[in-house]
């Protein structure tokens, strides 16, 4: 149901827009045929269709990410940034976008480009190196922390000294926008979160056990620090991927895991991967199409939408938890 709930909004998101097309009109594109006018199919090919992608990639990047980071941290409000990935991603692409001018044209070249790009977003790996050294995820966690605060900083230094259109370029990414990517960005994206999602699939074994405790994990012959390792850089690809192409975006990460744990009523991590998959795939296309406003050209950042639909549900799952403490 999930996946056909998913398909049909996907069809959704291509047909509704400022300019409507009728579905059958994008079938007909999708299928080969040609549609009745030739500015619709140029529509959905070149513009709708890439959009829609990488909606369903960032949903799905985004919801598993935050599952994992929920059960690592044994920590319900936990996302897939609080490692500081959100800040590193943003340290990486501020420097590429404020900073790149101050290197050779060779190296500026590369970080402009889409691999430069993944690559110093994914900075925020940088807490999969130190986890190696750690015992703990307290520890893991106060590192990432940390680590964020320290990429903030920079973030704003190189504000400070940046041009009013480098601001400007830099808002815009930060709002969040799921359009404007090439296919050749969305072929490195889905790359990389295919890759991520592997690392959580064969993760969700360990997942199951640290239900339990670390102490029992250990017991059962589980190589915690091993597994640790392995879910935060599967978070970073997942996370770091999607935020240099998409900007940080907020909420889903938080909330699509207590959707799937809501309506499924189980902490059975194989059948929580693939629920929260779907969710967040549908959640995401769902607030793509709100940024729209069919008949005007008007539209909101991604971001807007998100935390409009996150925040009430992050309310609701802390006013429930205190209920149920009382």
């Amino acid at each position: 149901m999930l996946a056909f709930a998913t398909a049909l909004l996907f069809v959704l998101s291509l047909s509704l827009g400022p300019l409507k097309i009728p579905v059958s009109e994008v079938f007909n594109s999708l299928t080969g045929q040609h549609a009745s006018k030739t500015t619709w199919e140029f529509i959905i090919l070149n513009y709708r269709l890439p959009k829609a992608i990488t909606a369903v990639i960032a949903g799905i990047g985004l919801s598993i990410s935050g599952l994992l980071m929920q059960t690592l941290f044994r920590n319900p409000l936990a996302g897939p940034y609080v490692l500081g990935l959100s800040s590193g991603s943003s340290l990486g692409v501020a420097f590429v976008i404020m900073g790149a001018g101050l290197l050779p044209p060779v190296a500026a070249g590369f970080l402009i480009s889409s691999y430069g790009i993944v690559l110093a977003s994914c900075l925020g790996s940088f807490a999969v190196f130190v986890a190696q050294k750690l015992r703990d995820t307290t520890s893991t966690l106060i590192v990432g922390l940390m680590f964020g605060s320290f990429s903030s900083a920079i973030v704003g230094v190189l504000t400070y000294f940046s041009t009013a259109e480098q601001l400007q370029k830099f808002t815009f990414w930060a709002l969040g926008n799921l359009g404007n990517l090439s296919w050749t960005s969305i072929v490195i994206l889905a790359i990389a979160v295919t890759v991520g999602l592997m690392l959580s699939i064969l993760s969700i074994k360990p997942l199951n056990t640290m239900l339990l405790g670390e102490n029992y994990a250990h017991s059962l012959g589980l190589d915690l620090r091993k597994s640790r390792l392995v879910i935060i850089f599967a978070t970073t690809l997942l996370a770091g991927s999607i935020t240099a192409f998409a900007g940080p975006i907020a909420f889903v990460g938080l909330a699509v895991p207590h959707i799937s744990k809501l309506i499924f009523q189980t902490s059975e991590h194989w059948i929580l991967f693939w629920s929260t998959l779907f969710f967040g795939a549908i959640i995401m296309l769902v607030c793509d199409m709100l940024c729209q406003f069919p008949g005007t050209e008007l539209t909101l950042p991604i971001n807007a939408i998100t935390s409009i639909i996150g925040a009430p549900v992050v309310i609701w799952l802390l006013v429930r938890k205190q209920k149920f403490m009382a």
